[in-house]
């Protein structure tokens, strides 16, 4: 059993004000395979104090050479990669390959990113000409409280910590309760780096616990969240008191608008990617808009590869899908897709129960319904399972109408090889990211939404200039 009930607060392992475990639980089993505390308000307030007394000294240091500590962070996650893949394994179900090959590498990723950024950052600059003594200063807004998602755990992190380390802020972070561990070794991996005390503190913790004294702490400047709409609605309201920045990022229900001429491999690609971490990704394109003229194939096709996909062990390596986090996401899961069924959809493959040939364990059934309308409630909610919904549209008006017909705004996705018609619709969907025949957006690109799905910013430029407060000043003697 691994023990991990101490926080990291002002450089150092701490025990908890009171007692208060909480069981960590394998996903794959359904056994428990840790133990952690959770915080309570005096932890809060250690976490935050340290923080802020730590901000004059941090925000002080040259942007170099805050850099230059986050670098080291990067020596110290290439000592214990293996232990992040395999924390991340445990914690929230991701099978081998995934955990090792793509979860974990997300903080070198990210830091590598915010690194790049850190110098397309105007901190201290004249406004323009033609203004003389007009000078703009870019400043860390103060101390930040994190707190991050089970669903990419390290990759959440990562994404917030690094910006805001090189934008001059300090922070608490709490990470999911429900992914944990890779939480307590990223905090193991600042102390090998050296980070100085009180710069980043991690505190474990729940939603209505830390998570709320974090949103109402008058010490707490900003508040950055990655999790569901519900959360983040009672985020928002319990900072609004102290006036405090909030920065979302919220739920998603992609649209993949697959065109009559889209490549030949645009359906299966779209399948895989909405069963990709088992549907439990807030960016997976999990309503599929085909063309009528493709429709009838695109279903076959779909129900093909989702019959194919192998559900399986998370320790066992290959390209497999594991488990779902945990049994109140398993349940509700079933579920939406009963509600599917109950709606009237065609369910084409997968459905309500375990997989064939299991009996324990979060594993679900990876599902296609056909025939789905748009105000269908498996059409309109985010599932966060392997669940695909297809619905035909008639041309690209139709199609533009259903894909935004939504109160989410994340990602959408273009099949086409019209390059006119994929930059007509880029312009017409209503997200904050757009993805066209499975080309990356590209390293440095803002990843965020609109409406329901938050308005953050993470990544690239944009993802450190959450962090900063813009200075105007007059008479500066250049």
């Amino acid at each position: 059993m691994i023990e991990k009930k101490q926080f990291y607060i002002n450089g150092a392992w701490v025990a908890p004000a009171a007692a208060r475990d909480y069981p960590v639980i394998d996903p794959s089993t359904e056994e428990q395979v840790a133990v952690i505390s959770l915080g309570d308000q005096a932890d809060t307030d250690a976490a935050v104090a340290a923080a802020n007394a730590a901000f004059p000294a941090w925000a002080a240091l040259p942007v170099a050479d805050r850099i230059a500590v986050v670098g080291k962070v990067m020596d110290a996650y290439q000592a214990r990669a293996d232990e992040m893949g395999e924390a991340i394994r445990l914690e929230m179900g991701a099978p081998y390959d995934l955990a090792h090959g793509s979860q974990a590498p997300c903080l070198p990723w990210a830091l590598e990113d915010a690194v790049a950024a850190a110098d397309k950052i105007h901190w201290d600059a004249p406004l323009g000409d033609g203004t003389p003594g007009a000078h703009i200063l870019h400043e860390p807004i103060g101390v930040v409280g994190m707190i991050t998602p089970w669903n990419w755990p390290i990759s959440q992190i990562a994404l917030k910590v690094f910006p805001a380390m090189i934008a001059g802020c300090t922070m608490v972070l709490k990470p999911s309760e429900e992914a944990p561990l890779s939480g307590m070794l990223f905090a193991e991996l600042l102390a090998d780096a050296g980070v100085p005390a009180g710069v980043v503190n991690v505190l474990n913790g729940d939603g209505v616990g830390v998570g709320q004294q974090l949103s109402t702490h008058k010490d707490v400047a900003m508040i950055s969240f990655t999790g569901s709409t519900r959360a983040g609605r009672l985020i928002t309201k319990a900072a609004a008191e102290t006036l405090k920045r909030v920065r979302l990022e919220l739920g998603g229900k992609g649209a993949n608008v697959v065109f009559a001429d889209a490549d030949d491999k645009a359906v299966a690609a779209g399948v895989h990617h909405c069963m990709n971490n088992s549907g439990q990704s807030c960016n997976a394109p999990t309503r599929m808009l085909v063309e009528q003229s493709r429709y009838d194939a695109a279903v076959a096709e779909a129900t093909e590869v989702a019959a194919s996909i192998k559900v399986g062990p998370t320790a066992e390596a290959g390209r497999h899908m594991g488990p779902v986090v945990n049994k109140t996401q398993w349940d509700k899961i079933q579920g939406m897709i009963q509600v599917g069924i109950d709606e009237g959809a065609r369910l084409t493959t997968g459905g309500t129960g375990l997989p064939e040939n299991m009996n324990r364990g979060f594993y679900v059934r990876p599902t296609i319904f056909a025939d789905v309308t748009n105000d269908m409630r498996v059409a309109q909610e985010e599932i966060f399972g392997p669940v695909l919904v297809m619905i035909p549209f008639k041309d690209e008006a139709d199609a533009i109408r259903i894909a935004n017909d939504t109160p989410y705004g994340l990602t959408n996705y273009v099949q086409s090889t019209d390059g006119a018609k994929r930059n007509r619709m880029a312009r017409a969907l209503k997200a904050g990211m757009i993805e066209m025949n499975r080309q990356s957006r590209g390293n440095g690109a803002p990843f965020g939404g609109v409406k329901l799905s938050g308005r953050a910013r993470e990544g690239g430029v944009w993802g450190i200039e959450e962090y900063l407060e813009s200075k105007s000043i007059s008479g500066w003697d250049a």
